[in-house]
């Protein structure tokens, strides 16, 4: 929820609902979210039994495709009056879930501030900082004294319900802006420069990563969006990036596990099957390649069939550790902590722990075989290939997503199956390889 202050000196208009986070469903019964979720015939019929301020936090909670199902469905009327009690910029997320002949066609029905708001802000490319924008905010000259900037408050907040942000300019140029609690403290013939304070401005065509990088290095609660000639276009909030943020972090994980990030738990099996046979296929043929190698050993595997029992330990093992290894990179790399130049420190540090982590597990693994199976050349053998396939572990969970990085892919989903591979085919190499110098 947007974190804004209301003036109550200068305004006794009641808040408006917002858009609300997941938490804010508590209040929810949960069959009926359910139903919801996945009812699809009753679905419309639920959500419009909702009162309005509902209506919004469960819209702004379920998964898009259900948003859009929803936003489809209700009547006319009842989409304009959930568009209007919400921010422009909300408005336009959910605008740009519709059809272009339902999208127009609803337009025409909103009023005429707020069409003009959503058709501006419709016309720009959604994965820009225009995209994260909105348009509650006005302009004041730093020459202006309260009085004259207090009406221009009330009169945006009176005519959109929601209070703006005080913008100082000079010279047609942002300056800062002005927190707005001062309209209630300082006397009214005094100049508005004063009071202004230091606002950091991004281009309107920015990317979200620059975005988020300008709130981290610049850690204020809002950035105004210019365009070319330096003229303010809207404000983006902390609260808007913080909503990118757990956006991406959703996406990263569905992206480490192969799924797309369009998927959700509602989706029907044709889809959840349409979403990930693409990964399954490519990790079958790689499963061939591990089996190819298991096959190189076939005559070793007939004499000594215990080696079959303890194989899954070290291709389980190998895998566990390259995604602790890859998992700690994709963040580093997410967060430009690392890049493949600078990466000998930390391969040297990820191969020193493996080191150390193959010893521990290799000599628990020997000593078990030893215990239950009374083979100490077995358990040797377990023990190595254990430490061998740590460190292969770390060496391709360190390097592969850099590589992948460097090259322009995601390396959270791009890297795994490389890694994946490394790990069964070099530790079924070393294993069996091990097994067949020693035991025959």
């Amino acid at each position: 929820m947007r974190l804004k202050k209301t003036l109550t000196s200068l305004t006794t208009l009641p808040p408006l609902p917002q858009l609300a986070s997941l938490s804010s469903l508590n209040a929810i019964n949960p069959l009926l979210l359910a139903d919801v979720l996945f009812r699809k015939d009753k679905r419309t019929r639920v959500f419009m039994d909702l009162p309005l301020d509902k209506r919004i936090e469960l819209i702004n909670s379920v998964t898009p495709q259900v948003r859009h199902d929803i936003l489809m469905h209700i009547p006319e009327a009842d989409l304009v009056d959930l568009l209007e009690a919400v921010d422009p910029d909300d408005a336009t997320d959910l605008l740009q879930l519709l059809t272009k002949h339902r999208r127009e066609k609803i337009l025409e029905l909103l009023s005429g501030q707020m069409k003009d708001s959503l058709s501006m802000l419709l016309e720009f490319d959604p994965a820009t900082a225009a995209g994260l924008m909105t348009l509650d905010y006005i302009q004041a000259d730093i020459n202006e004294n309260i009085s004259s900037v207090a009406t221009k408050f009330k009169y945006h907040e009176k005519s959109t319900g929601r209070p703006p942000v005080i913008l100082a300019m000079k010279d047609g140029h942002l300056t800062g802006f002005m927190p707005g609690h001062e309209l209630g403290f300082a006397h009214q013939n005094e100049l508005i420069g004063k009071y202004v304070k230091r606002m950091p401005s991004i281009s309107y065509a920015a990317t979200h990563s620059e975005v988020v990088r300008l709130f981290k290095s610049h850690p204020h609660g809002k950035v105004a969006v210019l365009n070319d000639g330096g003229n303010v276009l809207g404000i983006i909030y902390s609260n808007d990036i913080l909503r990118l943020i757990q956006e991406r972090e959703a996406s990263s994980l569905y992206d480490f596990a192969g799924i797309s990030q369009e998927e959700s738990v509602t989706d029907d099996a044709r889809h959840k099957a349409q979403n990930r046979y693409r990964w399954l296929i490519i990790n079958l043929a790689t499963s061939f390649l591990a089996a190819s190698v298991v096959g190189m050993f076939e005559g070793t595997l007939d004499k000594y069939v215990l080696l079959a029992i303890y194989m899954p330990i070290v291709a389980g093992m190998g895998g566990n550790a390259a995604t602790q290894t890859l998992a700690v990179l994709v963040r580093g790399i997410s967060l430009k902590q690392i890049e493949l130049k600078t990466a000998w420190k930390t391969l040297r540090s990820e191969l020193g722990a493996s080191l150390i982590n193959g010893l521990i597990n290799g000599i628990l693994v020997a000593s078990v075989v030893i215990l239950v199976n009374h083979d100490v050349k077995i358990a040797v053998i377990l023990g190595v290939a254990m430490i061998i396939n740590l460190i292969v572990a770390a060496f391709f969970g360190t390097l592969v997503p850099l590589i992948m990085s460097k090259l322009g892919k995601d390396p959270a989903s791009s890297a795994t199956i490389f890694i994946t591979t490394a790990t069964d085919v070099l530790g079924f190499l070393a294993f069996l390889g091990l097994a067949s110098v020693i035991l025959d």
